[in-house]
């Protein structure tokens, strides 16, 4: 679906998008403070007095005649004196001022210059300038003033102060409290803990991204630009009797491409896009979940028609009640209030829910029903045109090569998701940027696509020379029972390169796109990850632990065969497979039915490995020419193989019926009852998405 307007690259917005003054945020607070906190040490409100003593006072400033006169602070039995101006020019006052204030006695007449403290009450203080008048007669009395110090700067100060203290520390903390942070503008406080977290994309506002960058999901996309286009056009819709669907579900695994998918939808649809995860709903507090479904309806019915989307739904789609112990009351009454909101006794009209999420066999059931989400919308792993497409995508901003094969790169990355393929491209810009190339080309791709799933190559790791050997034969099993099994994957390359944390080697193979597995293409299966250890204990008589991964794969394949797939005639056509996960601490099948399973999936292991053996007994010389390759080469690829031990047996059989299958799909090809024709259909049911190379 194409626009003639193509929507422009902007941010967000909320508003009216017009021009704002600066925000008040807490660090106004701080100024302020700081602003009074310098005002009282640079303007003092009260004069700057030098402090003496009693005995002081008498013997060097009254006895003198220096004294002009003095006040006696009887709130705070305190004595100020001033002095003459033109006494201070002694040597007394210049030593305790550290100059000679006599020069400027416009400045200091009339000003006090000392205190001091009483040594007892007033009265004793008054007696004792008696007792000094009278043992000197010829000293002019001072005279003296009684006052009192006004105290409500200090005080009003303290109040002030203390309480702009409290009030920014609680400003602070609210807003950390409520997600806003220090530097303001966030959605912070305590008192907004109820409300929604959703980012609104108004109608005025664009996102970058459309439908034209959503490749490889043309049925998903298809349903989804339905829903834009009912909101757009609804008499289209309407005329017939349609309505607006209230709700569609993405489901796939991670990386498939869902959240892009919506970003896509909130690009194209003219209409608000509320956006937000299922885990903003959780909160420590109770009731907040509940609080905040309620708000963001409530915001989506002031902006009707518009569109919800609830990223990881499951979060707070959980199945109610299904295991007490793992309970969570808070999280059921958010579920409950999101249902009640999205189709309740009073249904709202023009509000379409879009979620996502990769583990739909979670969710409550209300919440999956017609009426809530009308529509389950599946986007699994993409296929070889999907990645294809996804590529070219990917590639635009990228410089790649001429002889750039797309469809082959795109056979070679199986079980990629879009996110692993963005990867890939990325991984392969930089080594080609390492390597000084001007343009990617395919060995670029190759190396990223070696990075992706084997991890960091770690050529200086130092492997002991009997080590390498034991690698190579173990690799080299792998491949050849890959080779000469005719339902296992072809080879793609082998190597005995380290990689990662753990894998000393590996194989790397292309799995067929196929929906169905039959008991001989898992039996093939198990044998060829067999042939690692296989191949150790017939070239070395002895088993190494390079096998784990191995045993992890076949142990997961054979007990699925047993316990999901009914493939197995003495435990019969029953499944104990459990998708919901309910039964944690109980196993649905008796002890005896347990001993069972364990010995037929043993039995189905042992046969494997005693097969696989015979096989490569008969292979031996293969597995020696390919070993001793590989410690020469380290890497081997498809074609070399090819020249070593000769073209793969079954190549031509799967193109023929290839062929004939794509012949029948278009209708070139019509099968008669008499015609002996076999045709497979393959996908994997087991573990479609990826199945993992096979590692030392």
């Amino acid at each position: 679906m194409s626009q003639s307007n193509p929507l422009p690259k902007l941010t967000p917005e909320k508003g009216d998008g017009s021009k704002k003054g600066p925000k008040f945020n807490i660090y106004w607070i701080y100024a302020i403070i700081a602003i009074i906190l310098f005002s009282t040490t640079f303007f003092k409100f009260s004069p700057d007095l030098t402090r003496t003593s009693q005995q002081e006072f008498f013997d060097q400033m009254l006895i003198p005649g220096d004294v002009d006169r003095i006040d006696i602070v009887k709130n705070k039995e305190l004595v100020r004196v001033y002095l003459k101006p033109e006494r201070l020019s002694r040597d007394f006052y210049v030593t305790k001022f550290k100059k000679d204030l006599s020069k400027d006695k416009s400045k200091v007449k009339g000003i006090p210059l000392f205190e001091f403290v009483l040594t007892g009450d007033v009265k004793n203080f008054k007696d004792d300038l008696k007792d000094v008048y009278a043992a000197n007669p010829a000293l002019a009395k001072a005279p003296e003033n009684a006052v009192s110090d006004p105290e409500w700067f200090g005080p009003v100060f303290n109040t002030v102060l203390s309480l702009l203290f409290i009030i920014g520390a609680w400003v602070l903390l609210m807003r950390k409290m409520g997600g806003g942070g220090p530097g303001g503008g966030g959605p912070g406080g305590i008192f907004n803990i109820g409300k929604s977290k959703a980012t609104l994309f108004d109608k005025g506002a664009k996102v970058n991204i459309t439908f034209a960058d959503v490749a490889g999901l043309d049925e998903a996309k298809v349903e989804v630009m339905e829903i834009v286009d009912f909101l757009k056009n609804p008499k289209k819709y309407t005329s017939l009797g349609g309505k607006i669907p209230k709700g569609a579900l993405l489901v796939g695994p991670p990386g498939t491409g869902k959240t892009l998918l919506a970003k896509a939808m909130a690009g194209e649809a003219q209409v608000p896009f509320f956006s937000l995860s299922g885990s903003d709903f959780v909160e420590m507090f109770v009731g907040v979940g509940a609080s905040r479904v309620r708000d963001l309806f409530k915001q989506a019915r002031e902006k009707a028609p518009c569109i919800i989307f609830i990223d990881e739904i499951d979060a707070i789609g959980r199945a109610r009640g299904r295991n007490a112990i793992m309970s969570n009351d808070e999280r059921e009454n958010t579920l409950n209030q999101l249902l009640v909101e999205m189709d309740g006794f009073g249904g709202d009209t023009g509000i379409i829910i879009l979620a996502a999420t990769n583990r739909p066999d979670v969710l409550d059931t209300a919440l999956l029903r017609p009426g809530r989400f009308d529509r389950q919308i599946s986007i699994d792993k993409p296929d070889v045109k999907g990645r294809e497409a996804i590529l070219k995508v990917h590639l635009q901003p990228i410089k790649v090569s001429e002889t750039l094969d797309l469809h082959k790169l795109a056979e070679q990355t199986p079980g990629f998701a879009g996110a692993d393929i963005a990867n890939v491209c990325n991984e392969a810009a930089l080594i080609a940027a390492r390597k000084g190339k001007e343009a990617v080309d395919m060995s670029d791709f190759q190396d990223a696509i070696d990075r992706v799933i084997g991890g960091l190559e770690k050529k200086n790791k130092i492997i002991a020379p009997h080590e390498k050997a034991i690698i190579a034969y173990h690799e080299a099993g792998h491949a050849v029972c890959g080779w000469y099994l005719e339902h296992a994957y072809p080879l793609l390359k082998v190597t005995i390169v380290p990689r990662g944390t753990a894998a000393l080697g590996y194989a790397q193979y292309t799995p067929t796109e196929q929906y169905l597995y039959n008991t001989d293409q898992l039996m093939d299966q198990i044998c060829m990850t067999l042939g690692g250890r296989a191949a150790e204990e017939i070239f070395f008589g002895k088993i190494s632990t390079g096998a784990a991964n191995d045993l992890q794969q076949i142990t997961r394949i054979a007990y699925s065969m047993v316990t999901a797939y009914g493939m197995n005639k003495k435990v019969g056509n029953i499944s104990y497979y459990d998708p919901t996960q309910e039964n944690t601490f109980t196993k649905p099948y008796s002890e005896e039915t347990g001993k069972i399973i364990d010995e037929e999936v043993r039995g189905i292991i042992d046969n494997a490995y005693t097969l696989t053996l015979e096989l490569l007994r008969n292979k031996r010389s293969a597995v020696e020419i390919l070993a001793k390759e590989l410690l020469e080469k380290e890497v081997l690829h498809k074609s070399d193989v090819e020249l070593l031990i000769g073209k793969r047996p079954f190549e031509e059989k799967k193109l023929l019926e290839m062929e004939a299958a794509e012949a029948i799909a278009k209708k070139e090809l019509v099968i008669e009852p008499n015609d002996n024709i076999t045709i497979t259909t393959e996908v994997n049911t087991i573990d479609k998405n990826e199945i993992p190379p096979v590692e030392a």
